[in-house]
């Protein structure tokens, strides 16, 4: 405890100054999501704390993210959608997944991944970051020239059929759950629908609107629209949230940009009463936890997002982890990545209880937090608890902040999470990993987030295995010996030359796997005839997997077939217990083939090998 009070200064001012940092952003990525500022705020509050109090990055500062506020948009828009856009009937689904992706982050760390988390191909973290702040940019392009879509009447209006086909599903469902679906009591049926009223069919075609309007798609489709109803107040906002953030960092950085730009533009158009749209009002009071995640659980809803849930768990761990590196750099010290992992899956569950939206560690509040002082985890606690003090002294003030401002801040937020370094090393790149960067983008932006990480991590293993086929290959010199025979070792220079025509010598280096098969598979072809007798120098081959342990077994057995004696040199562990283990050694291969050194083999050959090439 004594320890965690030691740099209270340097904690406190660096707490304070990331909690002020953390304020807009919490609520930017709160609008973004689909949940309203609160859910941002909410989530930036517990994160920071319990992230904080249970992590192993003692200067990391947690939060709502560009990455995880994009992944988790996708799931809060699908589960909306199932739910006929009521979001308040979605909600306990919604936190469900994210409190799913949250105990999955505990158990990350509690089976030790996160030492391993760090060997994500570079070429799919970059596609997916620019992915991230290209989705950011697009998405908000409606709201930063004020277009709403489902407040266009006209856009509305045509979606009124479906509408009224939506509703006349659910009624038709109804009746079949109740079994009084039959022809004598379709009058029941009927004089339901004919009680339909216009009100009910103008809010489903609305939530019908949002819906066709929402992400990458729906706002290209839109925005020929939206720039025919450009709303140029929210537009002049828009601008001058961004001008204000990029050009404020001209004159110092030791105030927070966007903290300056939120203030200075919403007290504008608070105080000159502009006829602006204000964000969604944020309750006032200590948030409530949401109890209907267990008393309204339904897990068939639940059940599509499962895998989802899993890769919102990976990918804050990637973020938080990526970050906790950073810190590392600047303190000089060294996280524990396992205990960080628990951590932010315990901030994550616990703001998933409280309506929050889902977060990892946050690069830029982290690096203001080490700047300003920060060296302990008392540094995140506090600045969870500076936002919740604002939650409840100026919740009311701030609902009044323009949702124009946010859209801005959001769109320097776009642009900023960008890799720009992959970018600009593109010329410079295999053209492999430049494929998979631009596969995760695409598929990112248009497609889906996770599915899209998935394909580029399937692409980077298949071209990481062909490369380390071929380097195995290389290595073990598995090639037509006419082209390039094989060199011999410096404990092979005094092997008889009555037996050179007869034993043949193989060298085999790097790991035996499915990648490197067929080309092992080329050694029994390789034989000449007049060998008699094949040496295996195993001593540089650490691993073979099972694919690699049936190839060589069909080695071996097409080899016996033409009489040829085969004998294993220093054959490591994992190999041989593999080979003992279906048998190869010793029904294949028996013990006295085996040998624990080169000169002890040269030896065995001497003695048993005889001369038969004149």
């Amino acid at each position: 405890m004594q320890q965690l009070f030691k740099h209270i200064k340097g904690d406190a001012f660096g707490g304070i100054t990331a909690g002020i940092v953390a304020l807009p952003l919490a609520l930017a990525f709160g609008v973004s999501s689909g949940l309203g500022p609160s859910a941002g705020l909410y989530g930036a509050i517990f994160i920071a704390f319990f992230a904080a109090l249970f992590g192993g990055t003692p200067t990391q500062i947690s939060g709502p993210t560009a990455p995880m506020t994009a992944v988790s948009m996708v799931v809060i828009a699908g589960i909306i959608g199932a739910n006929d856009g009521d979001v308040e009937k979605a909600l306990p689904a919604i936190l469900t997944v994210f409190l799913l992706a949250g105990l999955f982050q505990i158990i990350l760390g509690g089976v030790g991944i996160g030492k391993y988390i760090k060997y994500m191909p570079y070429p799919v973290v970059s596609g997916f970051m620019s992915a991230i702040g290209v989705i950011i940019l697009i998405t908000q392009l409606l709201p930063a020239v004020g277009y709403y879509p489902a407040e266009d009447e006209t856009y509305v209006d045509q979606y009124t059929v479906q509408a009224e086909e939506v509703i006349l599903e659910k009624i038709l469902s109804n009746e079949a759950a109740e079994g009084t679906l039959v022809l004598e009591d379709l009058e029941n049926t009927i004089a339901q629908a004919q009680t339909i009223q216009e009100e009910e069919i103008n809010a489903e075609a609305k939530s019908i609107a949002k819906r066709r309007a929402s992400g990458v798609l729906g706002t290209i489709r839109n925005l020929p629209r939206a720039l025919n109803n450009i709303n140029f107040l929210s537009l002049g906002l828009t601008l001058a949230t961004i001008l204000i953030i990029y050009g404020f960092k001209r004159i110092t950085t030791a105030v927070p940009s966007t903290l300056v730009a939120l203030l200075l533009v919403s007290g504008v158009a608070y105080f000159f009463k502009l006829d602006y749209r204000a964000i969604e009002e944020i309750p006032s009071g200590f948030p409530l936890p949401n109890l209907a995640i267990i008393t309204d659980f339904n897990f068939g809803l639940v059940s599509p997002y499962i895998l989802t849930a899993l890769s919102l768990a990976f990918l804050g761990s990637i973020d938080s982890l990526l970050t906790s590196v950073v810190a590392d750099n600047m303190t000089k010290t060294r996280h524990k990545p396992n205990k960080e992992l628990i951590g932010q899956g315990i901030g994550n569950s616990v703001a998933a209880i409280f309506g929050g939206i889902p977060g990892a560690g946050a690069t830029i509040r982290t690096v203001v937090n080490i700047n300003a002082g920060g060296k302990t985890k008392l540094s995140g606690m506090i600045a969870g608890v500076l936002l919740l003090i604002i939650l409840l002294g100026l919740g009311p003030v701030a609902s009044q902040i323009p949702a124009a401002v946010l859209a801005g801040i959001l769109i320097t937020v776009g642009i900023g999470v960008m890799d720009y370094k992959g970018l600009k090393a593109i010329p410079h790149m295999p053209k492999a990993e430049v494929v998979i960067m631009f596969v995760v983008l695409i598929l990112s932006v248009f497609w889906d987030l996770v599915y899209a990480v998935g394909v580029g991590l399937i692409i980077a293993s298949l071209i990481f295995m062909k490369k380390m086929g071929d380097a195995t290959a290389e290595l073990s010199f598995v090639r037509p010996l006419n082209q390039a025979p094989d060199e011999p070792w410096e404990d092979e220079k005094n092997f008889p030359e009555r037996l050179k025509q007869e034993v043949y010598i193989k060298h085999l280096s790097g790991p035996i796997f499915f990648g490197s098969t067929t080309e092992f598979q080329l050694l029994s072809k390789e034989i000449p005839e007049t060998a008699s007798d094949v040496v295996i120098r195993m001593g540089k081959v650490p691993y073979i997997d099972q694919s690699g342990l049936y190839a060589m077994e069909e080695v071996i057995l097409e080899l016996q077939s033409r009489k040829v004696n085969i004998y294993l040199v220093n054959l490591k562990k994992q190999p041989e217990y593999l080979m003992r283990k279906i048998d190869i050694i010793p029904d294949l291969i028996p013990q006295e083939h085996m040998f624990k050194d080169f000169e002890s083999c040269i030896a065995y050959l001497n003695k048993n090998v005889k001369d038969t090439v004149k």
